[in-house]
């Protein structure tokens, strides 16, 4: 079957290299993983660079082709490099936060194709937007969630949110915007101080099934995200073919344009689109913008909480698709969390 990215393929853009900052510098990370600190200074600017203006101006994350003029990947084993499957250790989940100003749900009809979400709940704060420039000056977005972890800083979004599958370089100005609803910020905007990503997804040019990254943030007001607006739980080696909930900010006019939290939900199947993938799918597929978007599994609608057990990367015709959280992404997980 032939695939196309028209979510998601890597962002394969000619980039320089974002100074790393010395300030809060994180500690060195486990092998495999990657990573950009951003110093004091640039966490400050990335959160006075994002006017409203420059809000509405990002381009929602499509493919490669829109940032460069490259042909967009088709995900098949001819146009990638193959990598291993991801590895499957021990079952570990983390365990949803509720924040304070959580309210509950109200009763949410199942879908196959993006609804705006009015359900509520803890989804409702935790998820968000992310909003980057890379070295030409384009101004891009993307989906993220809050995930419960140590430090009460970390987003779980895709790979090709954070960095340039084919030359390794992050990107900057990177900021997250919980609850973000038709350019508003309820929560304020957390600048990133670390991004994190596997070595697997720059390596290999950006293979999907190592499309997962991860976001430690700064506090706002001297408030960590968590304590701000709570945390989903993060689930890894979870079982597989589970019914799962994906929320993303689409930027169709079906979906808002890229305004407001969307919503699909399905049982899950394994991706038979490449011979190397170990990603997993729905019978749903949300738009450009929704990139990093999560997928929750045990997902209560009324309380909006649920296990992140990936996040939306590529596309394929009327189906979504996550990379499955491993013992790689655990790694990854793990880093951030102690940064």
């Amino acid at each position: 079957m032939k695939r196309s990215a028209a979510l998601l393929g890597a962002l394969a853009l000619a980039a320089t290299a974002w100074t790393a900052g010395t300030a809060h510098a994180a500690p060195a990370s486990p092998a495999g993983v990657r990573q950009t600190s951003v110093s004091a200074a640039q966490q400050s600017a990335a959160e006075r660079f994002w006017t409203p203006e420059r809000l509405r101006g990002a381009k929602d994350v499509t493919n490669a082709k829109d940032m460069t003029g490259l042909p967009a990947a088709t995900g098949t084993a001819a146009a990638r490099t193959t990598a291993a499957p991801a590895t499957a250790g021990p079952r570990l989940a983390v365990p949803p936060v509720a924040g304070p100003s959580t309210t509950a749900g109200g009763e949410v009809t199942p879908m196959s194709s993006p609804t705006a979400w009015n359900g509520g709940g803890l989804i409702s704060t935790t998820a968000g937007k992310v909003f980057f420039q890379n070295s030409s000056g384009g101004t891009f977005a993307c989906s993220a969630t809050v995930a419960n972890a140590d430090n009460k800083s970390v987003v779980l979004t895709a790979g090709h949110c954070i960095v340039n599958a084919g030359t390794g370089e992050s990107y900057q100005n990177w900021v997250f915007i919980p609850g973000y609803n038709h350019g508003n910020r309820p929560f304020g905007t957390f600048s990133a101080r670390v991004l994190y990503w596997w070595s697997g997804y720059v390596s290999t040019g950006g293979n999907a099934n190592w499309d997962f990254a991860y976001a430690v943030v700064n506090t706002v007001n001297n408030r960590s995200l968590v304590d701000t607006v709570g945390a989903e739980g993060i689930a890894f080696n979870s079982p597989t073919g589970q019914h799962v909930h994906s929320f993303g900010y689409g930027g169709s006019d079906a979906e808002g344009n890229g305004e407001q939290l969307n919503h699909c939900e399905g049982t899950e199947y394994p991706d038979a689109g490449r011979g190397d993938s170990t990603m997993w799918g729905i019978d749903c597929v949300q738009s450009g913008g929704s990139s990093g978007g999560g997928f929750l599994s045990n997902f209560d609608t009324g309380a909006g909480t649920g296990y992140l057990v990936g996040n939306i990367s590529v596309s394929s015709g009327n189906n979504e698709y996550h990379p499955y959280l491993g013992d790689e992404a655990l790694t990854t997980y793990q880093a951030a969390g102690a940064a």
